[in-house]
């Protein structure tokens, strides 16, 4: 199973991935090297979308459909997620 997640930055900023092991992940994110370095320099970073996968192919081209969207895309995306 694959992950896709959203992270909320402390500049406000969103970094979107994926992975298998979500925890483990956001932790790496928050406390270790191993997080991207994007977020690195961004702690805290906040869990705020995650979708669930079969394939790592399904995944990886909705990881690069959402990197593909603005700002206020990535705002109502989450947003609905949330309401639901």
């Amino acid at each position: 199973m694959y992950h896709l997640y959203i992270l909320r930055c402390s500049d406000g900023t969103f970094y979107t991935g994926i992975t298998t092991d979500l925890a483990r992940r956001l932790a790496e994110h928050n406390f270790f090297k191993r997080g991207a370095k994007y977020t690195h320099a961004r702690r805290p970073v906040q869990l705020v979308y995650t979708k669930k996968f079969r394939t790592k192919s399904a995944a990886l081209k909705t990881e690069f459909k959402i990197k593909q969207l603005t700002r206020e895309e990535k705002i109502l995306l989450i947003a609905r997620a949330t309401a639901c």
